[in-house]
């Protein structure tokens, strides 16, 4: 199997008409990016769907840890969903690297998703491997 980027990613592709569209930014040792979710994301009404927050959370991490060691991906991802995610309302994800296995070969990473007032909506914990491409 051949990993491209092409541009149509449903997170961060800016060429793919139904996706997220993240946009990334780095701050010190955290990878940032905000998201609003309009209801064509939503699983109950006026909620965000917690596929949609677990993929923020995923690729907040996954995104920082291709940034810093190129081509890499998710080989595991926990979730701990805290509270509904509102439709509509501004979520700030933030990812950061815990540790480094196998040589810098395995990145542990951990991320948040918040609203505006800091309220913690879900947190993750994820293992990110570097390809061999």
């Amino acid at each position: 199997m051949e990993f491209v980027a092409d541009r149509k990613c449903f997170a961060c592709g800016p060429d793919n008409p139904i996706g997220m569209k993240l946009t990334f930014h780095q701050e010190g040792e955290e990878y940032v990016t905000t998201f609003i979710a309009g209801r064509e994301f939503q699983g109950y009404q006026d909620i965000v769907h917690g596929g949609i927050v677990a993929t923020l959370l995923d690729e907040v991490m996954a995104r920082y840890v291709w940034a810093k060691y190129g081509p890499s991906a998710t080989a595991k991802l926990e979730v701990r969903f805290r509270r509904p995610a509102p439709c509509g309302a501004p979520i700030e994800a933030r990812g950061w690297i815990t540790a480094e296995r196998r040589g810098g070969r395995a990145i542990e990473t951990a991320a948040a998703a918040r609203l505006e007032d800091g309220a913690i909506l879900a947190e993750a914990t994820g293992l990110i491997v570097c390809l061999d491409l």
